[in-house]
């Protein structure tokens, strides 16, 4: 695991090998004002130190004038203009600056660890460079006190400075603004200047292999109990597919890999051509708990981890939330594998709703009427519309929510899951301790892998 980002007094770690830019913290630019309207900064004036040598000269000058002492006048002249040709090359340094700014990797998962890196470039440095990137608090430092650096020199190649982010919770982060604040050798004159705007860091939801598929309810003829597809003429008796990594051995076809030339493996059961419809429960009402360790991101990294593995097995997949409504848009025609991207986007972005109850309608126009819902805390009225909606039965994954949180008291998960099961649904409860590889183990009825941690 990458280390975490170091604390804000601490100087933010540049890239080795660059001798232009150095890690130690310089002075913060301004606040920003945190109510009412924004307060305006000055972009380039004279520090004190400049006002003060701007007054003194001033007042040389004009001294000396009443004494009629001319060589003071040079002086006081020269002290004078001296602030103000610093004011200039301040300007000039100001637009001639180049900053770019990279994200590695541009997406991360909840709990990665990532790298933000800053390319300064343009002409000599008169003076010193201090930067500070504004990086939200849940994304690794404090926004309070955002990584900072200070440049005195630009080289040939410009200067290269970076530092960590960690988020722990999925999302959609906002990097920036970069502001930079400049001055030039003698402290005479200053700028402020927000050197870049804002990228857009998108974390995803944390994904766990699975293997397996859990039993559905029959929804269309010639498929069997276990939701599975039947084989029919001509079809091969063994299922295989390309070797990747992390595979057991003991799943590998020798016999097909001898004929192929690589490695194959076998597939535990057939992809079900008719798709699953995952169903999310995403009402605040019915989940507890606060940031990563609550039973929402819970229920989201489950949903994403089972959406990647039923993907990759070549299923289509439909996401929909409690009301029917579709959970993020793939492109018409991506499928599969390339289909995975899309649907993490969507969930790295999924929002509490307001809504207190069911009001899914069943399975949409081209949606796969095989139903696996994850629950959060379900009342007896939710089960009611959720069979209504979905009359051929499914699989349900209902979490025990009062496990996540026990300062409040809901229904226990077991009634539910009692109901649904007479329904004639297939039901698993799951707890704030149950990985999300024991809870799809438990959903599959493999007590094999029903140890494994996630």
């Amino acid at each position: 695991m990458a280390p975490t980002a170091p604390p804000p007094e601490a100087p933010a770690p540049t890239e080795p090998g660059d001798p232009a830019a150095t890690g130690a913290p310089g002075s913060s630019p301004a606040p920003l004002a945190t109510g009412g309207a924004p307060r305006r900064e000055r972009r380039a004036g004279l520090t004190v130190r400049g006002r003060c040598l701007l007054a003194g000269g001033a007042a040389m000058v004009v001294s000396a004038i009443a004494l009629d002492e001319r060589d003071l006048v040079r002086i006081g002249a020269f002290v004078l203009l001296l602030p103000l040709l610093a004011l200039v090359v301040a300007l000039r340094s100001r637009r001639s600056l180049q900053v770019g700014r990279t994200l590695e990797p541009a997406r991360l998962e909840a709990g990665g660890a990532g790298t933000v890196l800053l390319r300064i470039a343009g002409g000599a440095l008169l003076g010193a460079l201090r930067i500070a990137d504004h990086v939200p608090d849940a994304a690794g430092p404090a926004d309070r006190y955002p990584p900072r650096f200070t440049v005195h020199r630009l080289g040939r190649r410009g200067a290269r400075v970076g530092y960590p982010v960690r988020p722990a919770v999925r999302g959609a982060y906002r990097i920036g603004p970069l502001r930079g604040r400049g001055t030039d050798a003698l402290g005479l004159a200053e700028f402020r200047h927000d050197l870049l705007p804002a990228d857009r860091l998108l974390v995803l939801p944390r994904v766990t292999p699975l293997t397996g598929r859990p039993a559905l309810t029959s929804t269309a003829a010639g498929r069997g109990a276990e939701g599975g597809s039947r084989p029919g003429p001509g079809t091969p008796d063994v299922l295989i597919r390309p070797y990747r990594q992390g595979d057991e051995l003991r799943r590998v076809h020798w016999r097909s890999s001898a004929r192929r030339d690589e490695l194959m493996v076998r597939l535990d059961d057939r992809p079900d051509p008719s798709g699953v419809t995952l169903l999310i429960d995403r009402r605040d009402s019915a989940h507890r708990g606060h940031g990563p360790a609550s039973s929402l991101e819970w229920a989201v990294a489950f949903t994403a981890s089972v959406a990647v593995h039923l993907l990759q097995r070549g299923e289509a997949v439909a996401l929909v939330d409690e009301s029917g409504d579709t959970v993020g848009d793939v492109p018409p025609g991506v499928t599969g594998a390339d289909a995975v991207p899309p649907r993490l986007e969507s969930l790295a972005v999924l929002r509490p709703s307001a809504s207190t109850g069911f009001t899914a309608p069943g399975p949409g126009p081209g949606h796969p009427e095989g139903v696996l819902a994850v629950l959060g805390g379900t009342a007896p009225q939710d089960v009611t519309a959720l069979v209504s909606a979905w009359p051929r039965g499914g699989h349900a994954v209902l979490l025990d929510v009062d496990s996540w949180s026990a300062a409040t008291r809901s229904r226990p998960a077991s009634v539910a899951a009692a109901a649904l099961r007479r329904a004639g649904w297939h039901a698993t409860v799951v707890t704030s301790d149950t990985t999300v590889q024991r809870a799809w183990a438990d959903a599959c009825g493999t007590p094999g892998l029903a140890g494994a941690t996630g």
